[in-house]
């Protein structure tokens, strides 16, 4: 691996697969002696990250009925 002038390096696709690691996820690095340690951050997944980025973000006036109604096609 070589560090990119942002000093960001990409990490295997074999070491994610085998580690579970996908596009989204939090990583921290970890200063242990001379070595770093690339940890995963538990927590929420991707997908509940993105849903709470939303949450709040709408601009309608529309009841959740008329919503509904509109996605339903009624």
């Amino acid at each position: 691996m070589r560090l990119n002038s942002k000093g960001q390096v990409t990490i295997p696709a074999w070491l994610r697969k085998k580690h579970h690691l996908n596009e989204g996820d939090e990583v921290e690095v970890i200063e242990d002696g001379n070595v770093l340690r690339i940890l995963r951050v538990e927590g929420d997944t991707h997908g509940q990250r993105l849903a709470r980025g939303m949450r709040g973000k709408a601009t309608t006036r529309m009841s959740t009925d008329e919503l509904m109604d509109l996605l339903r096609g009624e």
